[in-house]
């Protein structure tokens, strides 16, 4: 009996190392799989990362594009309103220039004193409403030196070493429309003999 017994006893130490190595190895596979597992979650987590920050990314450069057009085109409608009246104010500038032409020639003739005065107040008007859309004359003086991104030289004199390459007469003034030409003054420039 005592040996039955130690049989027993010893059928049931071996059981429970049975039992005890299958529950390590499956402890063992059990871990593997996780680990497997917990990779793969890290996997898919870096992945994920990597897109929101291209997400991200393509997002700021599509509102920094947005932005730079909204000011473009602000801009240019700003530019636009500023010069929508070029063509009319060009073709006016003319006008100006006849106005004063008359008012010139009145001067001389004391009979034309009434018609001189009321051509006059006409002209001054007609100046006022144009500089009121921003016609600005061109402040061009005899001895200037010659610019030729603000005047138009028509012809050349012999005019010495002092006055060569300066503007020696004005024939027709030069304007100005927000800050860009509308029309170059027309010079006579000096030479050196």
């Amino acid at each position: 009996m005592q040996k039955e017994k130690d049989q027993v006893e010893e059928k049931e130490q071996q059981d429970i190392n049975e039992a005890a190595e299958e529950s390590a190895t499956e402890q063992a596979q059990g871990e593997t799989t996780e680990s497997t597992e917990s990779e793969e979650e890290v996997d898919e987590v870096a992945k994920l990362q990597a897109e929101v920050s291209e997400a991200k990314d393509k997002y700021l450069r599509l509102y920094s594009e947005f932005e730079n057009f909204r000011r473009r085109t602000a801009k240019e409608k700003i530019e636009l309103i500023g010069t929508a009246n070029k063509d009319l104010v060009e073709n006016l500038v003319p006008v100006l220039d006849d106005f004063e032409r008359a008012l010139k020639s009145m001067e001389e003739n004391e009979e034309l004193k009434p018609a001189k005065e009321g051509t006059d107040l006409i002209y001054n008007k007609f100046k006022r409403v144009l500089e009121g859309k921003g016609l600005k004359k061109m402040e061009v003086n005899k001895g200037d030196d010659f610019n030729d991104d603000f005047h138009e030289a028509i012809t050349q004199i012999p005019a010495g070493d002092e006055m060569a390459g300066k503007v020696v007469d004005v024939v027709e003034n030069g304007y100005f429309l927000s800050e860009k030409v509308v029309r170059f003054a027309k010079v006579v420039t000096g030479a050196k003999s």
